[in-house]
C-alpha cells in the first residue's frame, strides 16, 4: 500500500508542473473567462504544490538545515518572480506592491507558520522544544532586515513619502542579502548544530525514525521538476493577476490585499510542511522555515526590486504606515518572549495567531 501511495505521488508531481507549464502556454496574453481563470488558477496551486513536494525531496537527501534552506529558497524565487512579472504591469497599486507582499510574508511566516506549527506540537498539552540560540539568530536578522528595508523609508527625508532615494535602497538591497549570506553560512557551516531539532534535554533529536533519503537519481529529478514547476507558478500567476486585481477592486478593498494574495498562495505549501513536522516533534523544523522565509523574502525581494528600477519607472513605495509598524513591532516584541526560553505552550502558538488574524482582518479593512 505503501509503494503504490509513493508510485501515485510521484507520477502527480510529475505530471502536473507539465500540465501547468501546458496552461501557462495556452493562457499567455489571452483574455480570460472567469472559468479559465478557475481553470488556471487550479492548476497554479498544483504546481506550488509540486514545487514544495520536489523541494522537500531534495531537502531529504541534503539533509537538516540544508533541507529547511532548499524549501525557503525556492519558495522566495517564486514569490520574487510573481512579484516583478506584477511589478512589471504597472497597474494599480504596483508601486506599493513589492512591501506589500514582503510585509504580508513577515506577518504570515513569523506569526502564521510559527502559531500553527506551536498548536500542532503542543495540541496534547505537552512543551514545544527548540534551540533558542539559533531561532533567536534567525528572528534577530529578520527584525534587522525588515528594519533595515520597510521601517526606514518611512522617516528617511531624502524624498518625499515613504521611499528610499536610489542611493538609500541600493545600500539597503546590499545590507540585507549580506546579512541574509551570513546567516545562510552560520546555519549551514559555523554553527550548523544549532538549527537541529532537539529534545527536551537539549540533546540534538535523531533521524532513525524517519525513512532513507532517496538517491541522487530521484534528487536530481525532482531539481528538474522544481524548476518547471517554478516557471508554471510564475506564469500562470501573471495570467491570473489581473482577474485577482479586479476582483479586490470589485470587493472594495485596499490593493494591499494583492499581496496578501500572493503571500498567502506562496507560502501555504510551506505552512503545510511546518505543521507536519511540528507533530512530528521537530519544531526546531518549523521555526527554521518560517523565519528563514520571512529572511529570505526580504533579503532576496528587495535587491532584485532594487536591480528591477533601473529600467522600470514611476516611485517604488516600500516605508511602512502606521498601523503595520505597530503590527510589526508587536511581532518583534512577542517573538522574542516566544524564542527566549528555547520552549512554549499551547498559549504562545495562540498569541501568534491572534496577531496574524488581525493584520489579515485589517489588511481589508484598515
Amino acid at each position: 500500500m505503501t509503494s503504490r501511495l509513493a508510485v501515485l505521488t510521484s507520477r502527480w508531481t510529475g505530471i502536473v508542473p507539465v500540465a501547468a507549464l501546458i496552461v501557462f502556454g495556452l493562457a499567455w496574453h489571452r483574455d480570460l473567462p472567469w472559468i479559465a481563470v478557475a481553470v488556471v488558477s487550479v492548476f497554479l496551486g498544483g504546481a506550488v504544490l509540486a514545487a514544495v513536494h520536489h523541494a522537500e525531496v531534495i531537502a531529504h537527501r541534503v539533509g537538516e538545515p540544508y533541507g529547511s534552506l532548499v524549501l525557503a529558497v525556492a519558495v522566495t524565487v517564486i514569490e520574487v518572480a510573481l512579484i516583478v512579472t506584477l511589478v512589471t504591469t504597472g497597474s494599480k497599486g504596483s508601486e506599493s506592491l513589492a512591501r506589500d507582499t514582503v510585509f504580508a510574508a513577515i506577518m504570515i511566516t513569523c506569526n502564521g507558520i510559527v502559531g500553527v506549527s506551536l498548536l500542532a506540537a503542543t495540541r496534547k498539552g505537552q512543551v514545544a522544544h527548540f534551540n533558542a540560540e539559533g531561532t533567536g539568530a534567525a528572528l534577530a536578522t529578520v527584525g534587522t532586515v525588515a528594519t533595515l528595508c520597510l521601517v526606514l523609508p518611512t522617516f528617511t527625508t531624502g524624498r518625499t513619502g515613504p521611499e528610499f532615494t536610489p542611493g538609500q535602497l541600493g545600500f539597503a538591497a546590499v545590507a540585507s542579502l549580506g546579512l541574509y549570506l551570513l546567516f545562510v553560512g552560520m546555519q549551514t557551516v559555523r554553527h550548523r548544530d544549532y538549527f537541529l531539532p532537539t529534545r527536551s534535554d537539549g540533546s540534538v533529536a535523531s533521524d532513525d525514525d524517519h525513512a532513507s533519503p532517496p538517491s541522487a537519481r530521484a534528487a536530481w529529478l525532482s531539481l528538474g521538476f522544481l524548476l518547471v514547476a517554478l516557471v508554471a507558478v510564475v506564469g500562470n500567476a501573471k495570467n491570473v493577476s489581473p482577474s485577482i486585481e479586479d476582483a479586490v477592486d470589485a470587493a472594495g478593498m485596499p490593493q494591499a490585499v494583492v499581496g496578501v494574495i500572493i503571500a498567502l498562495l506562496i507560502l501555504l505549501p510551506e505552512t503545510i510542511a511546518a505543521v507536519r513536522a511540528a507533530r512530528r516533534k521537530r519544531v526546531q523544523i518549523s521555526l527554521n522555515l518560517a523565519y528563514g522565509s520571512a529572511m529570505a523574502s526580504i533579503g532576496l525581494t528587495i535587491p532584485v526590486i532594487a536591480i528591477s528600477q533601473i529600467w522600470l519607472d514611476g516611485p517604488l513605495v516600500l516605508g511602512l504606515g502606521s498601523t503595520e509598524l505597530v503590527l510589526l513591532s508587536l511581532t518583534m516584541v512577542t517573538s522574542v518572549l516566544t524564542v527566549v526560553p528555547g520552549r512554549a505552550t499551547l498559549l504562545q502558538g495562540g498569541i501568534h495567531i491572534a496577531i496574524l488574524g488581525s493584520f489579515l482582518f485589517l489588511a481589508a479593512s484598515p
